[in-house]
């Protein structure tokens, strides 16, 4: 689909249950949409709602009002009001996400952390750890760590494995959270390279990166958030 991701009218806010239930306002009137083989970057100082626009478009966060219209399958699918079953399924099959924090199960080895959302999409175990070779050689992980668990990696080499994993997919959209916030300037360089790759195939990728370099290395167009910014605090 030429454009796989729409977002309409969507707001955010929190409520402050320690606080008498004062609702803490995110962000409101989100509206933009992605484009398969783009780049688009979230824009904005910090604290302007950038991830929350991300964690919402993930299902990770509920949303208060507005829609997510996502092609899934055959069809469209709107994320904010979706079941528990849908999310994990467009998860699974229609949008990656790329954290800034990696999250894996105890002493799995590193490439089987990588290997596994292929594995999960039905492709044989070996050959989806032969992609995640590929992808760790590429980001310059040194082969001795490829067998131990991540949770004994620096944050640089944690980062790289995220990066392997939310690559490795075919995901038609991918969402990327400060991808590059711990990389030394070669494994940058690889990350663009991989966002390049992305793009020719298709994907669309909606992201934030606070590193300029590589936002205008990647950014096909820039959507400032201060413009969602919603009113003052209401009770």
């Amino acid at each position: 689909m030429p454009t796989p991701l729409v977002v309409s009218d969507v707001a955010k806010s929190f409520t402050m249950h320690l606080r008498d239930g004062i609702k803490l306002p995110v962000v409101a009137g989100v509206s933009f949409s992605i484009k398969a083989g783009e780049c688009t970057v979230l824009g904005g100082p910090s604290g302007a709602g950038k991830s929350s626009i991300l964690k919402m478009l993930y299902g990770n966060y509920a949303v208060d009002e507005g829609q997510i219209i996502v092609s899934h399958e055959d069809g469209l699918i709107d994320l904010a009001n979706a079941s528990p079953r849908t999310v994990l399924a467009v998860r699974r099959q229609t949008i990656g996400y790329v954290s800034q924090f990696l999250r894996t199960v105890p002493r799995v080895s590193a490439l089987d952390v990588i290997a596994e959302p292929l594995v999960e999409r039905g492709q044989e175990r070996e050959a989806a750890r032969g992609r995640a070779r590929a992808l760790l050689a590429q980001l310059n992980l040194p082969e001795k760590l490829w067998a131990l668990p991540p949770a004994t990696f620096s944050g640089g080499e944690q980062q790289r494995v995220n990066i392997a994993r939310g690559f490795i997919t075919e995901h038609p959209i991918l969402l990327l959270d400060e991808p590059t916030a711990s990389l030394d300037a070669t494994n940058r360089d690889v990350v663009i390279e991989l966002i390049a790759a992305k793009k020719a195939a298709g994907v669309a990728l909606l992201g934030i990166f606070h590193d300029h370099d590589v936002r205008e290395a990647v950014a096909d167009r820039i959507i400032d958030v201060t413009a969602f910014a919603p009113g003052k605090l209401a009770a």
